[in-house]
Order: C-alpha cells, then sequence, then structure tokens
C-alpha cells in the first residue's frame, strides 16, 4: 500500500490513528503502509508536536541559502580563468591574497566557470598523485630537463627548465638555441650566479647530460661534479623520477605555450619570463597547500666559485688519471670509467667490501672496481 501524492494527507491521518489506537504493532503498521520505521517515527513525531498541520510536506528549500556572488566578482573569476587558465581552488586562494572584498567557495567558482562555458564538460577530472616527495628545504635537490622543442616563425627553440625540489620554485625557463654543452652551460652559470648552488641536481640520461656509455656521464655533468653538486641521474625508462619538472612542462604547456604563436626566441622569452613570476608569486599550488613557490623558496648559501676549485682527495687515497679512451690502471690491470672524465685525476679507495674499491671524481663516485677472484 504505497503512499500516492493523491492521498498522503489522508493516509498519514489514518496511519497515525491506527498507531494511536496501539492494536497492531508499530512495524507491522510501516509494512502495511509501504513505509520505513524511520519514516513512520518522523511522521508520529511531527503529529505529536504540531497536530494534523504537522503531517503536511514542508518546502524543500535550503534553511540557509548562499548569497549570489556580484557581477564585479564574477567579472574577476573569469578574468582570472582566461587570463591564468587556473582551476577554481587556484582562483580562490588567488582572490583571498589580493583581499578585495568576501571570496566565493571553490564550489560557487566551479558554478561560475560552468554557467560561463569555462569548463569543458567532457574533459576527463585529473588524477591525483599516489604520492608526494620532497626534500626538506630549499637547494638541497634541483630538477633540470628540456622541454619539447618549441616551434616559432625563426625556427626551432629548445626550453631549458629548472626547479627547485622543495618549494617547486621555478629558476630558470630559458629559450635555448640549442642543447649542446656549452649553450647549456653558459644558462647553468646564469642560475648559480643568481640563486647559489644546489647540494644536487637530478637529470635525465640523454644529451647534453649523459653519455651513451653505460656509466652515464657527459662533459656538462663533469663541470657540476667540480663545482660540487651531486650528479643524480634518472632512471632509463622511468620519467617519474624528473616528476615535479615533468609536471611543470604540462603546467608550462596547457598554460602558456598552446595558445599562441611564437615570432622567435625573444618573443618566447618574453612570455617565459612573465609566465614565469606568475608561477611563482601569484600561482597557488596545489602540492603547497595553496601557497606559491616563492613563500617556501630560499637562495642557497652556496655561492658560485668564478674559478673552478681544484680536485683535491684524502691523504691515502690513490690518484689514477683516466686515459683517452676513459679507463684506468689499478693494481695491474685496467678498468672503465668514462670517456668524459679523460684527462682528470680520479681517487680510488677501499670500500667496506674485501677486493671492492671506489672511484671517486672530486666528491662523487662514479665507478666500483671488483678485485675479488671471478670478477
Amino acid at each position: 500500500m504505497p503512499w500516492k501524492a493523491i492521498s498522503l494527507m489522508s493516509l498519514r491521518k489514518e496511519f497515525i490513528t491506527l498507531v494511536e489506537a496501539g492494536v497492531v504493532t508499530f512495524s507491522e503498521l510501516c509494512r502495511r503502509f509501504g513505509i520505513s520505521r524511520k519514516t513512520g517515527y518522523k511522521w508520529k513525531r511531527r503529529y505529536h508536536k504540531e497536530g494534523e498541520a504537522g503531517l503536511a510536506d514542508r518546502s524543500r528549500r535550503p534553511h540557509r541559502i548562499a548569497r549570489h556572488i556580484s557581477a564585479s566578482r564574477e567579472r574577476d573569476i573569469v578574468t582570472l580563468r582566461r587570463s591564468r587558465h587556473w582551476g577554481a581552488r587556484k582562483i580562490r586562494k588567488r582572490l583571498q591574497v589580493l583581499g578585495d572584498g568576501a571570496v566565493p567557495a571553490a564550489s560557487t567558482i566551479t558554478e561560475v566557470l560552468h554557467r560561463r562555458g569555462l569548463i569543458d564538460p567532457a574533459a576527463p577530472e585529473g588524477r591525483k598523485p599516489w604520492r608526494r616527495f620532497e626534500r626538506s628545504h630549499p637547494n638541497e635537490l634541483w630538477q633540470a630537463d628540456f622541454k619539447a622543442p618549441v616551434q616559432t616563425l625563426r625556427g626551432v627553440i629548445q626550453p631549458l627548465t629548472t626547479l627547485d625540489d622543495h618549494s617547486r620554485y621555478s629558476l630558470c625557463v630559458r629559450a635555448l638555441a640549442n642543447q649542446q654543452t656549452e649553450t647549456v652551460q653558459e644558462a647553468f652559470t646564469v642560475i648559480f650566479r643568481l640563486y647559489g648552488l644546489p647540494n644536487a641536481i637530478v637529470l635525465d640520461n640523454g644529451s647534453p647530460w649523459g653519455g651513451q656509455e653505460r656509466r652515464p656521464f657527459s662533459t656538462l655533468s663533469v663541470w657540476l661534479i667540480r663545482l660540487g653538486i651531486q650528479v643524480i641521474h634518472s632512471r632509463p625508462r622511468h620519467p617519474q623520477t624528473l616528476g615535479k619538472d615533468e609536471r611543470f612542462h604540462r603546467s608550462l604547456e596547457h598554460e602558456l605555450l598552446s595558445r599562441h604563436q611564437w615570432r622567435d626566441a625573444c618573443h618566447l622569452q618574453e612570455a617565459f619570463d612573465r609566465w614565469r613570476e606568475q608561477y611563482n608569486f601569484e600561482r597557488p599550488h596545489d602540492a603547497l597547500d595553496l601557497e606559491v613557490p616563492a613563500s617556501r623558496y630560499r637562495p642557497s648559501l652556496r655561492s658560485f666559485p668564478e674559478p673552478l676549485p681544484p680536485i683535491e682527495y684524502a691523504e691515502g687515497t690513490q690518484v689514477r688519471k683516466v686515459q683517452d679512451d676513459g679507463t684506468i690502471f689499478f693494481r695491474g690491470r685496467e678498468f672503465k670509467v668514462s670517456k668524459a672524465f679523460h684527462g682528470y685525476p680520479v681517487g680510488v679507495q677501499p670500500t667496506w667490501t674485501d677486493g671492492v674499491f671506489e672511484v671517486k671524481f672530486c666528491h662523487q663516485r662514479i665507478a666500483l672496481i671488483n678485485l675479488t677472484p671471478n670478477q
């Protein structure tokens, strides 16, 4: 006996009358009238409190209705969306920072974006990372890589990006003419002079970061090691090792590169500089609890040494010179190191394992020597 809209009031009154009679159990009456015990108790409670008037349907209008946002605030939201291409949470955070009046909830901003046709309803939702890893202080680790080449009206440009792992601060977005060692070294020199040296830097295995040999070192990585920087190469075919820089590249592509045509390198660099300033000082970052990268970054205390420091090794280290073919001689045998170090002295030191020695260039281990039998 389900309750139909045409006789709701009469059914409810009849239900209450039978309940008050106390002949049939409450549960059985609910079953017969086709309602749940929760609904039955609701009508009984309202009847005892308000009489028959309590059995009438009530308005479903919310008790509290959010205020409509003003036209000027909606214009602010639309302007930020069109100029920055951010989502609702970032837009809300930016409006809070600007501090000009009340800021609507992120859900309200999303509704505005939908209403104004600024969100593609068919666009898939972004996947959240399983877990974020980051260094505990600025300049403990930088990530550097080249983004995919950008075609301009006057040729192809190679964008070099460098990111601080802890703060996500963009240290560099440079429109370079090529990926040659001299070009990249000059760009890094500018960064190091401005921000100081990181403790470590993670790079991929391609040119100019690594060679094609089994040990991934290049002329550029040798220079970085001589500066006292620990060089870390990403795992082959594992781009997630450079995950923060890869994510930075996606933001750069979505918010800037895919939306314009570029005349030349100067035109592109001007756009890079403006976008980088927004990224560091205005764009709220999800991984930073919607703070901006500049709020967490500090320059390094390690200044860039204009003359390269001398190569020195601890007392007791056996020093060998790397030959032109990338080999050294030790204990009457020849061992492969890397051609990148040819002409440089390297240090050979014993490890905790008998018969196994590590080969170090400055502070960094670059190879292992195993003198145990059958090796």
